[in-house]
């Protein structure tokens, strides 16, 4: 924090009650928790945890394993941050009825930390999914489906844009 010769604050640069500067994307908003370190290392452990699930069943080599990995999280991640409308608390006066969580994600700002975080995971899975399945066309092809589910509604030119009418109310 910088303060200005008269001593006083920045307001731009002040902090509120949860300790999050006031210049912080999302600061202040119902979706600042995803701006945690925190949560990205949970994040990042539950999607290893679901491996680690789809690993130890005797019937599921590796490669298949790491294609389910990959969309049994495209799928929850599609339905989480871009099928579910409205807000996850209950005091935010329905002001965010119709936007999906994810346009709801810094007020619609693209291009946060938190944004890139959401859309790198799911490459990074992807990746990892086409080498331990050593790019076998058939896991190529459905890691590579998900993969596309998960990331293209990440994309600017799609904020805001209900595909055939899918979610439009």
């Amino acid at each position: 924090m910088c303060p200005l010769p008269t001593g006083r604050m920045r307001v731009a640069e002040s902090t509120n009650t949860q300790g999050l500067s006031q210049s912080d994307p999302g600061a202040g908003s119902f979706h600042s928790w995803l701006h945690h370190r925190g949560f990205w290392v949970a994040y990042c452990a539950g999607a290893y945890v679901l491996h680690l699930l789809f690993l130890i069943q005797p019937f599921l080599n590796t490669p298949m394993a790491w294609t389910l990995t990959n969309v049994v999280h495209s799928i929850l991640t599609y339905i989480i941050l871009h099928y579910k409308k409205g807000s996850i608390w209950s005091d935010s006066q329905g002001g965010e009825r119709y936007a999906t969580q994810w346009e709801q994600i810094d007020d619609g700002e693209q291009f946060t930390t938190a944004r890139k975080f959401f859309t790198i995971v799911p490459i990074v899975i992807f990746f990892l999914a086409s080498f331990y399945s050593k790019y076998e066309p058939k896991h190529f092809v459905v890691n590579t489906i998900f993969m596309l589910i998960a990331v293209l509604p990440k994309l600017p030119m799609f904020h805001g844009v209900r595909v055939f009418g899918i979610n439009k109310y």
